[in-house]
């Protein structure tokens, strides 16, 4: 009868202690991170959480294993606050990792993208560069019958915010905006020849940042385009120096002179391929572009744009512009 009564005061001590590292919190008050790398096992991953201060005891979470069961997967976890081991423990079975946010606004091109990443400590921008450049495969649906065949992916990446783990490979960031791409030209229900609404699209972003000017810009393009006028747009002549990697942040004289495909002061019809990833108000606005008789735009001096059908009407447009820019 004593040895039963032991037994089973021994047996509600472990009950009671197993209770006590299971469910009392324990951890660190500041942010701290654990990276769980693939394939790690139980006793492995328990001793690194106890490493770290995250778990009181490595050989507690080894039997809560044992009882629970589940997948525990890799992965960056961020722990910011005391908590309970089967809190911690639920985490890992859920995957509940840490991620990075990846802001990219309209009118990014690949190498702010490219730093973008990197800044969030997604990987390196060259690497980003790189690997963009390789997998133009992820675009084939839209540009196989494009009459330049894409060298980049640039025009498909989409404008979003995204949250990837820490070592996400960039051909998977990659992959996740070029599917954000595909959602939205279907939202949009893009057809025909898409490879020129994108470049399009990007033209129109990066010229005006005001919504309601955007289709009057797109309609000042397919005027100049129908007319085989050279559409003569800053962005693009901006972009073919950034790919050379000989933009210093000012327009010269040499760069309206260069020989580049995407300088459309010197060359009629659209550019190669896309100069920036558009949102969905430029794409919009090259659906539906405005119905007019403009030939030219300018910039004024209140942030918004000057239209005109003439090119004698555009040069008083400009001088305006001079003008209020020296006051």
């Amino acid at each position: 009868m004593k040895f039963l009564v032991t037994l089973f005061l021994l047996v509600l001590l472990a009950a009671g202690a197993a209770y006590w590292f299971a469910y009392t919190p324990f951890g660190p008050s500041n942010e701290t991170f654990v990276e769980i790398t693939p394939h790690t096992g139980t006793q492995a991953m328990a001793s690194q959480l106890q490493g770290a201060g995250i778990i009181r005891n490595r050989h507690a979470f080894e039997l809560l294993r044992l009882v629970r069961g589940g997948t525990l997967k890799a992965g960056e976890y961020r722990f910011d606050h005391p908590a309970p081991m089967t809190e911690v423990y639920n985490r890992l079975v859920r995957g509940d990792i840490f991620t990075h946010a990846l802001t990219i606004p309209e009118g990014y091109n690949i190498f702010d993208i490219a730093q973008a990443v990197q800044d969030a400590g997604l990987g390196q921008r060259d690497e980003f560069l790189q690997a963009e450049r390789q997998h133009t495969e992820l675009i084939a649906e839209w540009t196989t019958n494009a009459p330049h065949p894409p060298d980049s992916l640039e025009g498909y990446l989409f404008p979003d915010t995204y949250h990837f783990a820490r070592h996400t490979s960039a051909v998977h960031i990659l992959a996740t905006m070029v599917r954000r791409f595909r959602q939205a030209a279907q939202q949009l229900n893009l057809q025909g020849d898409i490879s020129r609404t994108v470049i399009l699209a990007s033209l129109v972003e990066k010229e005006v940042s005001q919504d309601a000017e955007r289709p009057l810009v797109a309609g000042v393009f397919e005027n100049r385009l129908e007319k085989s006028i050279p559409l003569a747009t800053d962005p693009t002549v901006i972009y073919a120096a950034m790919l050379e990697n000989r933009w210093r942040g000012t327009i010269h004289v040499s760069d309206l002179q260069s020989n580049s495909a995407y300088n459309t002061y010197r060359r009629a019809g659209l550019p190669p391929g896309p100069i920036c990833n558009p949102g969905m108000a430029a794409f919009r606005a090259v659906l539906s572009p405005a119905k007019t008789d403009y030939l030219y735009f300018v910039s004024d001096a209140a942030g918004h744009s000057r239209f005109s059908a003439t090119l004698k009407e555009h040069n008083q447009n400009v001088q305006a512009y001079r003008k209020a820019r020296q006051r």
